[in-house]
Formats: C-alpha cells, sequence, structure tokens
C-alpha cells in the first residue's frame, strides 16, 4: 500500500533532487526517505529513480509518475482547506419545517446560515409533522424541524424549544375577562391543528369528557387561516400564544382563562444519520442556538 508519507518523499527528492535535501524539507533522515522510496518502488515494481556518480534523476516511468503524485498531494491539501475553513458548510440542504417555526425564528436561522456559510444553498419546505416526517423518511429532505421524536433507531434528534398552547378568541365572542369551561367553549366551533396532531386529538378528548357528543373541531395545517377564522369570531382556538403576540397586543385577540390546555408543542430537529451528515448536524446545532434563544426571550 502507497501512503502519503511516500508519495510526499518521491515528490520532495524529485523536485529537490536529492534524498538529502528531501529528508530536510520533510524534518526526517536520509534513510527514513530512502525507506519510504524503496518501498513505494516495491509496491508499484517499478523503479523511480536512477542513482549514478552525478546524483539521481528520475527515470522514464518516474517522470510519468511525478505529476499523478503532484495531483494527489494538491487533492490532499485541498481536503485539509475544506475541513479546516470555515465555510465548509456548503452545497445544498434541503429543510423541512414546521410553520410554527416559520412564524417565529426561521428568519433568524436563515439570515444567520447566509451570513456563516454563503455557500451553503437551503430550500425550505413547509407542511405538517406528520408529511415532514415521511418526507425525511423517505429522503426527500435532509433536515427536519418537527414535533417529535420518534423511536425510529436511525434517526438523530436535537430538542429545540416548547412552545406552550392558549385558548385563544376575539374579544367580540365575550370570553375574555373571565374563568371559562370547556363545556362553554364547546357551544361553539374549536380551531386548531390538524386532524393528525396531537394538539386536535387533546381539544377533542377534553370536549368529551365535557360531554360534547359531538365536538366541532376545524383542524388546519395553515396557521394563518386559524388565525384568520379565530379573529373573525367564528370559534375559539388552541394554538402558540407566540405566533400571535401582534394580534393579543393589538387587542386583537384575547388569552383566555381555561382550567384545561393542551401540554406544550416540542419541536426538534430531526435527522437520518450518514458519514456526510456534517451539515446537516451544524445547521441543526445552530438552529437549537436560536430556538433556545427566542424562547429565553418569550
Amino acid at each position: 500500500m502507497i501512503d502519503f508519507k511516500q508519495i510526499d518523499a518521491f515528490v520532495w527528492v524529485a523536485e529537490l533532487g536529492s534524498f538529502r535535501a528531501a529528508a530536510e524539507k520533510l524534518n526526517t533522515t536520509q534513510p527514513a526517505i530512502s525507506q519510504r522510496i524503496a518501498a513505494m518502488e516495491s509496491t508499484m515494481t517499478v523503479r523511480l529513480f536512477e542513482r549514478g556518480a552525478r546524483g539521481i534523476k528520475l527515470t522514464e516511468k518516474g517522470q510519468e509518475l511525478l505529476s499523478h503524485a503532484q495531483r494527489m498531494l494538491e487533492l490532499r491539501n485541498d481536503m485539509l482547506r475544506v475541513a479546516k475553513a470555515h465555510n465548509a458548510v456548503r452545497g445544498t440542504l434541503r429543510l423541512g419545517t414546521s410553520e410554527t417555526l416559520v412564524q417565529t425564528w426561521l428568519h433568524d436561522l436563515i439570515d444567520e446560515l447566509h451570513q456563516k456559510y454563503p455557500a451553503l444553498v437551503v430550500e425550505i419546505h413547509v407542511d405538517t409533522t406528520h408529511v415532514l416526517r415521511s418526507l425525511l423518511a423517505s429522503h426527500q429532505i435532509d433536515l427536519a424541524m418537527l414535533l417529535g421524536p420518534t423511536q425510529e433507531p436511525k434517526e438523530c434528534h436535537l430538542h429545540l424549544c416548547d412552545y406552550d398552547l392558549a385558548w385563544v378568541a376575539s374579544p367580540s365572542m365575550g370570553l375574555h375577562g373571565r374563568r371559562i369551561t370547556i363545556t362553554e367553549l364547546g357551544r361553539y366551533p374549536v380551531i386548531t391543528y390538524p386532524s393528525v396532531s396531537q394538539p386536535y386529538h387533546t381539544v377533542k378528548s377534553f370536549l368529551l369528557e365535557a360531554g360534547i357528543k359531538t365536538p366541532r373541531i376545524y383542524g388546519s395545517a395553515s396557521l394563518s387561516t386559524i388565525v384568520q377564522m379565530t379573529l373573525r369570531g367564528i370559534g375559539a382556538s388552541v394554538i402558540a400564544p407566540a405566533i400571535i403576540t401582534r394580534e393579543v397586543a393589538q387587542g386583537k385577540l384575547c388569552v383566555l382563562d381555561v382550567a384545561k390546555t393542551p401540554p406544550p408543542l416540542s419541536f426538534y430537529a430531526c435527522w437520518i444519520d450518514s458519514p456526510d451528515s456534517h451539515t446537516v448536524r451544524t445547521v441543526a446545532r445552530l438552529a437549537q442556538r436560536i430556538a433556545k434563544g427566542f424562547e429565553a426571550q418569550t
């Protein structure tokens, strides 16, 4: 087997014209250089140098092989430069994300990626956790930021952040400023996340336990649709207040005082581990830092 020490020795002996000079250049001994050249010649069953009274010179085959050896060293150096470079994160990243993150801190992540890793192109897919998990499993996206995690053995994940949920309504419904029961809320449609989501199933359970036999639950994968329906007073909604801070500050929506609220949404960065997961792991860690920072401010 030929190793880079042998290739280094071959190139420097050829360029400097002596074993002694190559040994000094490579900070080793002349016998060590001789051994490397001899091992390389033995492996390839060719002579690389002619040794004569006037010194050494490349054989015809050695001359032919020199350019290949030089390219190998250049490729090695290029690889080391890329590994050490600040912007070694490059290429295209297919990022799947839940809309809750789009509405809160995803723009901060994209901005920092643009600043830190200009050689990285990000393709953004916004969908529900159910769909994103399917896309991740089929390798149609590289990184998914979704509700989770699962017990998939090949899946790696980092916790990003938690979002509290709350019952929210338009002030026109007259439900704010007092304690509201689930039974009272059941008189109206309840608007929340889609039917495959945990909040939907929790809300349905609350309503059934309160004696609402046929609860009206409008599930939507679009947060903007949920907000607009709530603003219009169609019904109360269960949603993360972090995405409606402006509407609450402007008095257009009110967070209700309800005894029972679904548990928080826990978001994770998930990916399928592989030998080339460096970029995905780097972006996941950056997303975690930004998410934790956003969470601390809210």
